[in-house]
């Protein structure tokens, strides 16, 4: 048996994942695939920290781009993650994993308040901890989030749950010729604008030397993979 590579590690899943193959919302056999994959990864003594996005049910970009106040559409793209987050709870706590929300958006009758100690400690007990509502603030994305909180609980890496196998030089869904990497740095990342993450959430890694490892969440089996030390994806580091 493979000896384990992370101990800690913060999975930053999209919105957009949770569609399944419908346009928007959430399909509940992909909620339920997933929180399968994180019960296993869970059985080998991994403690799992999970930002979840809001992009299939809201996109404050988007909605700021056709005119709405930008604040209040991010605001309104935060609670959607709380709606994810509620979700995949509801999924990991069916199949006996404990699990814990917690929101930067107090909403005490749903979910805890956001308190980095408390958050260590439920991992530390073994428990699942998912963050929503993103930072709580405006303008910062859940990309953010992830590298803010991996900082915070101490995760040794990002894992950032996509629809594709990694990082490419163009989006391989519309160009067939686009190459995928296996590995960049952070710089590379922040000078061509490659997009891993937002320049906020690469900077930030960057400054901690948190390594971020991209991959296709639809293909079983990669989360364990890679916490046992398996190539899988692209990794982005110093």
């Amino acid at each position: 048996m493979k000896r384990i590579q992370y101990k800690r590690i913060l999975l930053k899943i999209s919105g957009e994942v949770l569609t399944g193959e419908k346009e928007y919302g959430i399909d509940p056999l992909v909620i339920k695939r997933i929180a399968e994959e994180i019960k296993e990864v869970k059985s080998l003594g991994i403690e799992i920290a999970i930002v979840i996005g809001g992009g299939n049910i809201f996109r404050g970009v988007a909605a700021s781009s056709k005119g709405m106040d930008r604040a209040t559409a991010d605001y309104m793209g935060m609670l959607a993650t709380v709606l994810n987050g509620l979700a995949l709870q509801d999924a990991l706590e069916k199949m006996g994993v404990h699990t814990r929300v917690q929101t930067a958006i107090e909403m005490r009758e749903i979910a805890e308040p956001y308190i980095r100690r408390k958050a260590i400690r439920h991992l530390e007990k073994g428990r699942v901890v998912i963050f929503a509502a993103g930072t709580g603030n405006p303008y910062f994305t859940t990309d953010t989030t992830a590298s803010l909180r991996a900082m915070e609980i101490g995760a040794e890496v990002i894992l950032k749950a996509t629809k594709v196998d990694g990082v490419y030089d163009k989006d391989p869904m519309l160009h067939k010729g686009a190459k995928r990497f296996d590995e960049l740095t952070y710089l590379e990342v922040l000078k061509k604008g490659i997009k891993v993450m937002d320049t906020t959430a690469i900077s930030l890694c960057m400054d901690n030397q948190i390594p971020i490892i991209v991959f296709n969440l639809k293909q079983k089996g990669n989360i364990k993979k890679i916490v046992r030390g398996q190539k899988v994806g692209t990794k982005v580091r110093g």
